[in-house]
């Protein structure tokens, strides 16, 4: 599914900075689950339908390590839309922790259909909890210091949604959703408009009522931001020492956002020097699935 900006800007409104898990309209759940399920079922499960169409059966989902859920509702409504008649009964809900041997589910309804949507409905359910285990971790990481973690627009092709959703679920927060709701401008846009201050200037002139940001790679470069009058400045890959002569130029005047080849190890001493905001690649481009099966009774 190609999501467009209105589509997304109904997430986007909810959701950035807002530690509370906004749910993406069901209306688009469902549309990129009928994607999905188009893009493997195609004409039709050609294994399942060796089966007696009056076939019924029993399905317990069950995680194999620690982790943080996420994707109920995609795992839900792939299902649904195979089988309306089909029951599932949730033990645990987005955001929950969940441990090896935990029941998460269980299904009852066509044998066909969830064998049919097993693979779509695990592929879900498996990277949203990866991608939320993943932010649980970097916000457990931070814990105590008044800053925030944010993803980035490194998603997965197709899941941008998704994992934004997920990231929420795991304690951390989203930047922007897309292209389509605010504005960072870049070394390249730097290069482009000929200065910092043309860069910001011509954000500025456009009348948008959305966040500007702007990326700096020195403190030189801060102090030409912060005269030429930015309130969001993005500190791009900045040692520990150079990260705190700038928020001690800084003086509160503008929100500092640290980024950068940050992972696990780096990201503590990185927010203990005062930024307000730490953005992470590693929060939806790095994930690995969690280890979950589907056990047929």
């Amino acid at each position: 599914m190609t999501l467009n900006p209105s589509s997304a800007a109904e997430f986007s409104a909810h959701s950035p900075l807002d530690p509370t898990p906004f749910m993406p309209p069901p209306a688009m759940i469902e549309a990129q689950v009928r994607a999905a399920l188009e893009e493997d079922v195609g004409r039709g499960d050609l294994t399942a339908s060796l089966l007696p169409a009056e076939r019924m059966a029993r399905v317990e989902l069950v995680t194999r390590e620690t982790a943080t859920l996420c994707g109920s509702a995609w795992y839900e409504t792939v299902f649904r839309l195979l089988d309306p008649d089909c029951s599932l009964i949730w033990q645990a809900r987005d955001g929950d922790p969940i441990r090896p041997g935990q029941c998460l589910c269980a299904i009852e309804g066509s044998a066909r259909a969830l064998l049919t949507g097993e693979r779509t409905a695990m592929n879900y359910l498996q990277t949203l909890s990866g991608t939320a285990t993943i932010a649980r971790r970097y916000a457990d990481a931070v814990a105590g210091l008044p800053v925030q973690v944010l993803d980035t627009r490194k998603t997965l092709p197709g899941l941008r949604m998704q994992q934004k959703y997920a990231v929420l679920c795991g304690g951390c927060h989203n930047h922007r959703i897309g292209l389509f709701d605010a504005i960072l401008i870049k070394e390249n846009h730097i290069m482009a408009a000929g200065s910092i201050r043309a860069a910001l200037e011509a954000a500025l002139a456009l009348g948008a009522e959305v966040p500007i940001e702007i990326e700096v790679e020195s403190v030189a470069e801060l102090v030409e931001a912060l005269e030429a009058g930015a309130r969001m400045v993005l500190l791009d890959n900045f040692a520990l020492d150079d990260l705190r002569r700038a928020v001690a130029l800084n003086a509160g005047r503008a929100r500092l956002e640290a980024s950068g080849g940050i992972d696990l190890e780096t990201i503590r001493p990185i927010a203990e020097t005062g930024v307000d905001r730490i953005s992470v690649g590693a929060l939806t481009k790095d994930v690995r699935a969690v280890d979950l099966s589907m056990r047929f009774r």
